[in-house]
């Protein structure tokens, strides 16, 4: 794959929850980049993060 491929495939992602949401993701997608937790607008208790990803290796059919 080259570097224009993975580019291609990459996703800007929006997560709501607890920091244990992260870890979920990161099973499936490699992680490229986190952005700083902003507060949630909806509920004080989670927070909202943006997340750059492509899809993992092992998991891609």
């Amino acid at each position: 794959m080259t570097a224009i491929d993975r580019k291609a495939i990459s996703v800007r992602i929006r997560l709501h929850g607890t920091p244990a949401a992260l870890a979920a993701i990161a099973q499936v997608l490699h992680i490229r980049h986190v952005s700083r937790p902003y507060p949630d607008r909806r509920s004080p208790m989670f927070q909202r993060i943006y997340i750059d990803a492509t899809p993992r290796e092992d998991t891609r059919r």
